[in-house]
């Protein structure tokens, strides 16, 4: 993992940041997610007629591969000089490829902008969460981050 300072962003616009550590997306995993959103759809928590279906398996709902990215950030890189980091929004968010139950996900990311705001930096990053041995990702998002001084 690479630590970078706030003061330094500006420079390394369109470069790789990181690249996280590998996490494996379990039953156990998908089903906590199912149960906390409510989204009980049998291709997620299902095994038995999952198996029958388009996958083979049960997959992880799209929006437990996105929410994976906080975490797997984080590890990719760090940053010092702010005393808040707080999510602001996405611009654009795209799942090419179900995460099948069993996989390992991680995420590359590159700083796409970096925009002074009153009181601190907001980050503009690409994220590509990759599933190891797959020819696509499993998810791509612009994310936006506020970095507070």
């Amino acid at each position: 993992m690479t630590t970078y300072a706030i003061d330094e962003l500006a420079g390394l616009v369109g470069a790789e940041l990181g690249t996280s550590e590998w996490t494996l997306v379990d039953q156990d995993r998908i089903d906590r997610f199912a149960e906390v959103t409510g989204d009980l759809q049998w291709i997620h928590v299902d095994p038995v007629r999952a198996a029958s279906g388009p996958y083979g398996a049960t997959i992880a709902h799209g929006y437990l591969t996105l929410s994976l990215l906080p975490m797997l950030v984080r590890q990719a890189c760090t940053l010092e000089g702010a005393s808040r980091r707080l999510n602001y929004g996405l611009d654009k968010v795209r799942f090419p490829q179900p995460v099948v139950v069993g996989s390992r996900v991680r995420a590359v990311v590159t700083l796409r902008s970096v925009a002074e705001i009153s009181g601190g930096l907001r980050l503009g990053l690409s994220c590509v969460l990759e599933i190891e041995g797959a020819a696509k990702p499993a998810c791509v998002a612009e994310t936006l981050t506020l970095l507070l001084t």
